[in-house]
């Protein structure tokens, strides 16, 4: 049972919202700085980001300050005296703005939302360590720790790693706020906690894995055998591991007169050429969707067969009923199979037989060698506008993988995202469909077959709403763009919306916590990750200062060329 006592008190509640309290705090001595002692705990009264008790009859709620202002006090002038006569009170009325976040049971338990508002004239209380820890020791017993309270930096905050890797849960930031170092310090705890985790990464920016300047020597933001480091080219996700829907996105323009004809041609050969594996791999059935191999040049040189077919007329041979209707589909066939950005994907050298598919999938889920609880995929040699198609496979791969492992529920697997604003947007383009419509389908039905979801971005009105509604933990860091801002207050529970106001006063991997995760919603600094990813900002001071008098250009113009990038 939570105790208010005199001596805790500091004000009283003088107006009351839905949403928000305003409270009036006493004012017993002139000072800057109104500290209040709780045991031999010093408390500064009105930090932003802090704790009260608001107490009446049976009700305690508790809310956090997220506003403090003050006023002079003036003593009223007396008919006929002059204005200058006025003295000044020696104390200023300070006022502090709540909001409230749940109530404490009767045996001192946060319990999410209020039934019984309080009313004006309700007491406000300052609270201890004591009782603060009490609260947020709720998940201790898991072990989880990945920050403080930036308000009392003894204090841990614990997360609920079911809850947050099983419901999904999005870290939302603008650049500079530490988005790479919340993922890493979540990740490097998650698997010092739970050696066995298994986590995909997609790695946009190679800020996990990257090339050191000074010793040539590859370096990762994780310790020695925590992280694999892949090559998305080099993984190689070949082309018939894609579905007969995203094999159509990938091929056809669906906007062509022709492209009725096209999808059903192609959806009946599509099936014959799968059909070849049936036998081989001692399969009853197959469908057009099937994971299995099949040759791309047969299918290609049946089209251009049933392209130019000329069939027997009255008098003379005459063009087949789909002569011509694939000229412009085998137009931009041919420009695919020329582009070498595509190669991973439609000239697979591994993965070029259905026995391979054990080993990408080893590989994906790091039971391949060496074993390692966390893959990294790197994407930043993967051109931009290939990125859907890549993020649209890793993303159905995951899913699918566990929706025919009778095991899942002893083998859950995350995905987690980075920049996911770049191929989960929040319109329904044709060039991102595939890749949405994968990390929809996971954030809807990925926590029944154990398939967790985490998206890290940096323009969250972007993002797609569907992925977005379903995440149960919400980490906001800095964020100062209004329309951000408002995208992010309309998804956050309605009790909390409020809070958003925090957010552009943040520092550097301090987040507002708020969702299923967290014992109660809470401003935490997240420790600083060791190793640290190869995130932080150019120094442009000491790089135009200290920096290369030349460069090798033409080094620069061949990687280009030959679509190599290094870090």
């Amino acid at each position: 049972m939570v105790e208010s006592t005199a001596e805790t008190l500091i004000g009283y509640v003088t107006d009351v919202q839905s949403g928000s309290m305003l409270a009036s705090l006493i004012n017993d001595e002139p000072s800057s700085s109104p500290i209040i002692t709780i045991g031999d705990q010093d408390i500064l009264i009105g930090q932003i980001g802090s704790y009260v008790l608001i107490t009446q009859e049976q009700t305690k709620a508790l809310a956090m300050v997220t506003r403090m202002t003050e006023q002079e006090k003036f003593i009223p002038a007396e008919p006929g005296q002059n204005r200058e006569d006025v003295i000044n009170d020696p104390l200023a009325i300070r006022t502090i703005t709540l909001v409230p976040l749940g109530r404490l049971n009767t045996d001192g338990e946060f319990v999410r939302g209020i039934g019984v508002f309080p009313t004006t004239g309700a007491e406000v209380h300052a609270i201890g360590a004591d009782i603060i820890g009490a609260m947020f020791n709720r998940f201790q017993s898991k072990g989880y720790d990945v920050g403080y309270l930036p308000t009392n930096e003894n204090q841990k905050v614990y997360f609920d790693p079911s809850s947050l890797f099983g419901r999904h849960f999005t870290i939302l930031g603008q650049t500079g706020a530490g988005k790479s170092y919340t993922v890493a310090n979540i990740l490097q705890r998650a698997v010092a906690t739970m050696p066995k985790a298994h986590i995909v990464l997609l790695d946009l920016h190679g800020e996990y894995s990257w090339i050191d300047k000074d010793s040539s020597e590859r370096q990762y933001a994780f310790d020695e055998g925590v992280a694999r480091y892949v090559d998305a080219r080099k993984l190689e996700i070949p082309y018939w591991l894609m579905t007969y829907a995203e094999l159509c996105d990938l091929l056809i323009d669906h906007s062509e007169r022709e492209a009725a004809n096209q999808t059903a041609f192609f959806r009946d050969n599509l099936l014959e050429l799968r059909l070849l594996e049936k036998v081989s791999l001692g399969l009853d059935r197959i469908s057009v969707d099937t994971p299995v191999y099949f040759s791309l040049d047969d299918l290609v040189e049946k089209v251009r067969e049933e392209n130019s077919r000329m069939v027997q007329g009255a008098t003379k041979l005459i063009k087949g009923p789909m002569h011509g209707n694939f000229d412009r589909f085998l137009i931009r066939l041919e420009s695919k199979l020329n582009d070498i950005r595509y190669d991973f994907l439609l000239k697979p050298q591994v993965r070029n037989s259905s026995d391979t598919l054990e080993g990408l999938l080893r590989d994906f889920v790091g039971l391949g060698e060496p074993k390692a609880p966390i893959t990294i995929i790197d994407l930043s040699s993967v051109p931009f506008d290939v990125r859907p198609i890549v993020a649209a496979q890793i993303g159905r791969l995951a899913f699918e993988f566990n929706y025919w492992n009778p095991e899942y529920k002893e083998f859950p697997l995350l995905l987690l995202c980075e920049e996911a604003h770049a191929y989960i947007p929040r319109d329904s383009s044709a060039a991102f469909s595939g890749a949405r419509k994968s990390m929809e389908r996971i954030a809807k039905e990925g926590r029944k077959y154990g398939v967790g979801l985490g998206v890290v971005s940096q323009r969250p009105h972007e993002l797609s709403e569907t992925v977005l509604a379903q995440c149960g933990t919400f980490l906001c860091l800095r964020i100062t763009n209004p329309t951000d801002q408002s995208y992010v207050r309309n998804l956050v529970p309605e009790a909390e919306r409020d809070l958003m106001d925090i957010l552009a006063g943040l520092g550097r991997g301090e987040c507002m916590a708020m969702g299923e995760a967290v014992p109660l919603p809470t401003r935490v600094q997240f420790y600083r990750p060791n190793p640290s990813p190869n995130s932080d900002d150019i120094d442009f001071h000491d790089k135009w200062i200290n920096g290369p008098d030349d460069l090798d250009v033409a080094s620069i113009v061949n990687k280009w060329r030959r679509q190599e990038r290094s870090e």
